[in-house]
């Protein structure tokens, strides 16, 4: 479904990705790890077409993302934020319903309202919830409610950012639990980026280690632990000894 050759992105003097190569197949749940500032969320936004890469080619299944008509290609994906970056002034129906309300997308208004219930029903969130504000719930609460509206419009390909992050462990398992059975229900190819190692084993098919601006290490989970890579090693381990400095 998303295939990167050979990509690479600078910012002043600041060359962040260095030749990435990665492929997600389709209806597969795809994790990213590495440290910050390793280029992790720049490659999202590469994909996305809101980052141009300064060379290499992103394709989606099949188009490549730099020719691809906007409004149709954006259509194809969900999106859950860090910090769930839910419109404090809309009412959460309307928050879930975003999409729905406005652009190629567009419902009618009590149409997208049921969408919106129905999405937040499978979040584990009752009705009542949908004319409250995002200031009036929980931070899981908000998660959960980032995540209905990353799959209103029911999209084949959806990111996760950070899903876990502010999270306690408790609500954490919840919302790996809930990206798992939707994924696999929806049948739809993720891609996640996430430092919380409890959330790649939940939720990862494959995993991409990331460092230094290029793909270190990438195959199965269940691969994991007896990779072999000094990197991943290290990184899954939480080892302050290894080829990954910690920054002082």
């Amino acid at each position: 479904m998303i295939q990167l050759t050979d990509i690479h992105k600078t910012f002043g003097s600041n060359h962040v990705l260095r030749g990435v190569n990665l492929e997600i197949a389709k209806g597969s749940s795809m994790v990213i790890i590495g440290g910050s500032g390793t280029g992790k969320s720049v490659l999202l936004k590469c994909i996305l077409g809101l980052v141009h890469p300064d060379q290499g080619t992103i394709m989606v299944d099949g188009q490549n993302v730099e020719t691809a008509s906007r409004d149709p290609f954006l259509a194809r994906f969900g999106m859950l934020f860090q910090g769930a970056a839910l419109f404090d002034s809309l009412p959460v129906w309307q928050n879930v319903a975003f999409r729905l309300l406005r652009g190629s997308l567009k419902r009618p208004k009590t149409e997208a309202r049921e969408i919106a219930i129905e999405k937040l029903r499978r979040v584990g969130l009752k009705p009542d919830v949908a004319d409250k504000f995002p200031a009036e719930l929980s931070g899981g609460m908000q998660k959960r409610v980032g995540l209905a509206r990353a799959i209103a419009a029911d999209p084949e390909i959806i990111f996760f950012d950070e899903p876990t992050t502010g999270l306690d462990p408790i609500m954490s398992g919840v919302i790996n639990d809930l990206i798992r059975e939707i994924v696999t229900e929806m049948g739809a190819t993720a891609m996640t980026i996430t430092h919380d190692m409890t959330s790649v084993r939940a939720i990862a098919d494959n995993i991409a280690m990331i460092h230094e601006g290029v793909v270190q290490w990438t195959g199965p989970v269940a691969q994991m632990d007896a990779s072999g890579n000094p990197y991943l090693d290290q990184f899954i381990h939480g080892r302050a000894e290894g080829p990954i400095a910690a920054v002082r």
